[in-house]
């Protein structure tokens, strides 16, 4: 793991890293990849608003001062209470980066963005039962198993299950290893 891991908006520098991301299957690894989509609805996407709306915003996950190498995105999840009270959030890395640290330091960032911007009381992430790696992450980050969402979506050419993971504001985080 670095600590010059950092979060932050996409710019014109990660057009290639967006093109590589709709269109590599490799890029994004069998938990998310969902088929081959238009080319350019990434790069759309980002003249239009940047990757950040009320609805979903993705962020650059980058080290030091380099290009994308990932993707750490949130969005609200509405369970009652005021609006921005829950988020989900999504991390994917690039294959060269993954095994190192990075996924649990980039959900860490982006938990810590998220209690520290927004009035939310609640992150959560769901991941497929078979993305040990990913589930490992998410604990080392602080979240708890809270659940199995049983048949929950179709992917790879069947229901698949997913476990439920969720961390509070008030709860303990845990601190990076050094």
């Amino acid at each position: 793991m670095t600590d010059k891991l950092a979060l932050r908006a996409f710019t014109e520098v990660d057009l290639s890293f967006l093109d590589r991301w709709g269109t590599d299957p490799e890029t994004v690894g069998p938990f998310e990849w969902f088929g081959f989509v238009d080319p350019r609805k990434r790069r759309r996407r980002w003249e239009k608003d940047g990757y950040v709306s009320a609805e979903h915003t993705a962020l650059a996950v980058c080290e030091a001062d380099q290009p994308a190498v990932g993707v750490a995105s949130y969005w609200p999840k509405p369970h009652g209470g005021p609006p921005g009270g829950c988020y989900e959030i999504g991390i994917a890395l690039v294959p060269e980066c993954r095994g190192r640290g990075l996924g649990t330091a980039a959900q860490r960032l982006l938990v810590d963005h998220l209690f520290g911007y927004t009035t939310a009381n609640r992150v959560e992430a769901l991941t497929d039962v078979e993305n040990v790696a990913e589930q490992k992450a998410l604990e080392r980050a602080g979240f708890a198993r809270e659940g199995l969402l049983r048949g929950a979506y179709f992917h790879r050419g069947a229901w698949r299950s997913l476990l439920l993971y969720a961390v509070l504001r008030d709860d303990p985080r845990p601190q990076p290893s050094i």
